[in-house]
């Protein structure tokens, strides 16, 4: 799978009113929101929920769909229906990508991973979205917020992530822009938050026949 600030708040600090310096300002929409997602996820042991992934981009367009089931310390788990038995599990250790009908099973290093699925491990409650994300922007998206930036360390392969939020802090979608104009965009439905897992649903078992080859999870 494949300096916005400066001039912003340069505005908003002349254009801010003048405050008794005796007063406590209240924390601004964007941080109090920011703050809202980071203690959301941040508190949670496990997440399922339903996704649809749609992918555009070098010469392709599709939609993907299926169950994605993640828990503490960075495991997880993209079960997919459509298509039908595609999986890519994220043990601890390893990431594991495999589409029934392969010779082969793709395995690279957790540490290593530099897949644009990796931006997930904000669900995985690890992080403060203000220091992994660079140039952040948050503003007003329908009944929620949209949070964007680029994530750390990626500002050479992507363009833009941007996270669209309800107003308790829960990520509804995300969309990926890399640099050469291919876009990923998750959806997430039916989230069911601290559920008990299985050890098992994080052991990806290699079928019998299929070779593994180190690499990078495909698109």
């Amino acid at each position: 799978m494949r300096g916005f600030w400066a001039g912003s708040l340069l505005v908003m600090a002349f254009a801010a009113p003048v405050v008794d310096a005796g007063a406590v300002a209240a924390p601004s929409p964007d941080k109090t929101i920011v703050k809202k997602v980071d203690e959301h996820y941040n508190h949670l042991n496990s997440l399922r929920a339903r996704y649809v992934e749609h992918y555009a981009g070098m010469g392709m367009d599709r939609t993907e769909s299926g169950m994605l089931e993640l828990a503490k310390p960075g495991r997880m788990r993209w079960a997919y229906d459509k298509p039908v038995g595609k999986v890519f599990v994220l043990d601890g250790k390893y990431a594991w990508s495999y589409t029934p009908g392969d010779a082969q099973v793709e395995r690279v290093a957790a540490k290593k991973l530099d897949d644009l699925r990796s931006p997930l491990r904000f669900l995985l409650g690890h992080t403060q979205l203000a220091k992994e994300l660079e140039g952040m922007i948050v503003e007003p998206a329908g009944a929620g917020f949209k949070i964007s930036g680029v994530p750390k360390g990626m500002g050479q392969r992507v363009r833009l992530l941007s996270l669209l939020v309800d107003g308790m802090g829960q990520i509804q979608k995300m969309k990926l822009e890399e640099i050469d104009g291919a876009v990923t965009e998750f959806s997430f439905s039916e989230m069911k938050e601290n559920l008990p897992v299985a050890a098992k649903d994080f052991v990806f078992v290699v079928p019998d026949g299929v070779g593994v080859v180190d690499g990078l999870p495909p698109v």
